[in-house]
């Protein structure tokens, strides 16, 4: 008889089989400054926490019986086929989690297939990112990648960031539109966060130096214009750029009609992941009235709270086309860098597969509200 070994998981490591687990290995492993920056919220971190909760409201309904051998996860996303509806949401200062940073991200996006944004606060450039997934996966078709830009008063750097993400292959212009001000956050000014000593900004053309000198809330107020409008921003991007234009930050479907009617792509349901204005709706919640709004004659992902593969589908239930996540990320690649960011992606992908099959769904187009219903204090699950 032949002995059947068996390889030992070494017990000194965490066992990651969840986001939370994932979470929980990156704060053991983070500076408490580093980890508040990148887990707080604003004020009183209402939306931060809402952001996630609110996903239990919404309750699966599971048919049986259904085939399900040959589900089918992927979907098309800027006329590319990904391996299923999640992208790398645009978060900045990625190098204080791992010193690859963007670079890492980008690499795990490429092997498993799956879209990434490029913050204009990356501690690599755009140039070097983009390149990064190209030759992880040399000889298949690259993801796509998009650029993440405020409204600037600088023009001309504004412009600057535009062309170099052009040049560089970026398929789209993410316009965050939530933040004329930065949102008040006592954590970074209870700690005077800084970006740590040798970390830049290429994109913005900041320097360590530069960015040492100043706090964080300090150094956005330099830059972000608070004077900007739908008037003085669309037409102005279109006039410097072929790229997509996706709105993002909206939570309102009067600025879905608005988005519809300066002919943007697309917008991103996002509450800045609880950052900006506390108090918001979680965007779960806000999803569905930004739906209806676009009737289907504007494109609409979210952002936001997701933490699971059945977070994931709820969403594209309740209709967006594609989900973005960021802290998941960041906690990804404080673990372990790349491969810390490919687990979180391979966490994701199986929870999502496996809640397509033990709901019945053998497609992503298959999704829809059917599947879901919404908790009541008072009574029986209610239909959607």
């Amino acid at each position: 008889m032949v002995e059947r070994l068996e390889t030992r998981r070494d017990p000194s490591e965490p066992l990651i089989l969840s986001i939370d687990d994932l979470n929980d290995a990156a704060s053991a492993k983070l500076p408490t400054s580093v980890l508040d920056f990148y887990n707080s919220g604003s004020t009183s971190q209402v939306t931060v926490t809402d952001n996630s909760l609110a996903f239990s409201k919404y309750k699966l309904r599971p048919r049986v019986l259904r085939d399900v051998s040959k589900v089918n996860t992927t979907t098309r996303v800027f006329d590319k086929t990904i391996e299923f509806p999640l992208c790398i949401a645009p978060a900045g200062i990625q190098a204080m989690a791992h010193p690859d940073g963007e670079l890492a991200t980008s690499r795990a996006c490429s092997l498993r297939n799956i879209h990434m944004g490029v913050s204009s606060f990356s501690n690599h450039s755009v140039e070097d990112v983009v390149h990064a997934a190209a030759t992880t996966t040399p000889g298949r078709h690259p993801i796509a990648h998009v650029m993440q830009l405020y409204t600037m008063q600088d023009r001309e750097l504004q412009k600057r960031i535009i062309s170099r993400a052009e040049k560089a292959g970026c398929v789209a212009i993410f316009l965050t539109a939530d933040s004329p001000v930065l949102g008040v956050r006592y954590n970074e000014e209870r700690a005077d966060f800084r970006t740590p000593a040798g970390l830049a900004f290429p994109m913005l053309e900041w320097s360590s130096e530069t960015i040492r000198s100043r706090t964080h809330d300090a150094g956005f107020t330099g830059f972000n214009s608070d004077s900007h409008s739908w008037a003085r921003e669309i037409p102005w991007l279109r006039s410097v750029t072929n790229m997509e234009i996706w709105i993002k930050g909206v939570l309102t479907a009067e600025d879905v009609l608005l988005a519809r009617e300066y002919g943007c792509d697309g917008v991103i349901v996002s509450n800045h992941g609880g950052r900006q204005l506390d108090g918001t709706p979680a965007t779960i919640d806000a999803l569905p009235e930004c739906v209806e709004a676009a009737a289907g004659q504007i494109r609409v992902h979210m952002d936001g709270g997701i933490r699971s593969g059945s977070d994931i589908f709820r969403a594209i239930a309740l209709g967006a086309e594609c989900v973005w996540v960021g802290r998941p990320a960041i906690w990804g690649l404080a673990c372990d860098g790349q491969k810390g960011v490919s687990t979180m992606l391979d966490i994701l992908y199986k929870d999502f597969r496996r809640c397509m099959q033990l709901t019945g769904c053998s497609s992503v187009a298959e999704i829809s509200k059917s599947a879901l219903g919404i908790a009541r204090k008072d009574g029986p699950l209610a239909r959607l």
